[in-house]
């Protein structure tokens, strides 16, 4: 095999470039079924709202989730929104996007960056739901006796008629608002962030709705955004096959060639004693079929040798990077597999050396 390596050397930048293009198209594979899953998970299941960090909100459901949040973490929140009102430049453009603005002003979302943006979502993520079960408790009397145990004994349903539970609880002393703030804390700890953040998209959407906002266009622009990235991705993994599958061949019909002319060329210097050891049968042989033999081998290398192992190591990295529960089963499908292969090995090579010398 070493002895075929001076073959290779013509056509050292094919290579790297293949390996560099199945390099490319494993991660573009690789890529696809976050694609998919972002496609189920944020564009089917929540409505194609990426996050619980909302675009914009009304001034009213500011106000009442800030009640929920420390200080320092309501300093944030407001330095990451800007209020808009009628006084505001941009009034028309917001108005035109976020028909309530007409009835009340809206504080809409700063040009962050997405760190900052996943920072703020289980915090806000935590005050929508705290305010959104208020809200449900204040719907249904016999409900909001039910969930007092979870705002540190505080009942909504006893308050008077009239009375704003968000106004009072403004009100309320710190260390009183901390007691309830608390309480809802240690409901929540036991979802974990992901889980409150999925939650929390749900209030989102509701108050997208409340903006005047078209829901089912965000969903659908989601979904086609997403989905056109996938076809595109598809599109260069494609490409990258194609131009693989076309060095690979000249990689290899190119090494044929050369192998052949140097046996041809080899056979033409032998003397009348050494023609004697060969068969005419035997030398048209290998230089036909034993080359073919290589020429095949060679292109099959190029296309799924190199390829194989990226795919293998990349899915084994992309699993355990998502810190899923159950990577390990990738782990014992990828041994599984490595297993089944040394077995086919070990029982076909014999096989293929033995027909190699009955031909």
């Amino acid at each position: 095999m070493f002895k075929l390596m001076k073959y290779v050397k013509p056509y050292g930048w094919m290579l790297l470039f293949s390996i560099a293009l199945l390099f490319a198209q494993a991660n573009l594979d690789l890529a696809l079924p976050d694609y998919l899953s972002r496609i189920v998970n944020t564009g089917i299941q929540q409505g194609g709202v990426e996050s619980a960090v909302p675009q914009a909100i009304r001034q009213g459901e500011m106000n009442r989730l800030v009640v929920f949040l420390s200080a320092e973490d309501k300093e944030v929140v407001l330095a990451s929104y800007s209020l808009i009102d009628d006084l505001s430049p941009d009034y028309d453009t917001y108005l035109e996007e976020y028909p309530v603005l007409k009835s009340e002003p809206i504080y809409v979302l700063n040009d962050i960056k997405q760190a900052e943006i996943d920072r703020l979502n289980p915090i806000i993520a935590k005050a929508l739901l705290t305010v959104s079960g208020l809200e449900q408790a204040l719907a249904d009397p016999a409900k909001a006796a039910e969930m007092s145990g979870a705002f540190g004994g505080f009942d909504p349903s006893q308050l008077p008629a009239g009375m704003d539970v968000f106004t009072l609880l403004g009100k309320l002393p710190a260390d009183q608002l901390a007691q309830i703030t608390d309480a809802v804390d240690e409901k929540f700890a036991t979802l974990g962030d992901t889980m409150i953040v999925q939650a929390g998209v749900s209030v989102v959407k509701a108050e997208y709705e409340a903006l005047g906002m078209d829901t089912e266009a965000i969903q659908n622009d989601y979904i086609m955004n997403v989905g056109g990235w996938m076809i595109l991705l598809t599109l260069i993994s494609g490409v990258c096959t194609i131009i693989v599958g076309y060095l690979s061949a000249k990689i290899a019909a190119g090494m044929a060639r050369d192998i052949r002319r140097d046996v041809f060329q080899t056979v033409e210097s032998y003397s009348n004693t050494e023609f004697d050891k060969f068969s005419t049968a035997s030398l048209i042989t290998r230089t036909t079929n034993d080359v073919t033999q290589i020429q095949m081998v060679v292109m099959m290398m190029v296309r799924m040798m190199f390829y194989a192992p990226l795919m293998g190591i990349g899915g084994i990295i992309k699993v355990v990077t998502k810190d899923s529960p159950l990577s390990w089963i990738i782990g014992v499908a990828v041994l599984m597999l490595v297993s089944l292969i040394a077995v086919i090995f070990s029982l076909s090579l014999p096989k293929f050396k033995l027909i190699q010398k009955l031909t």
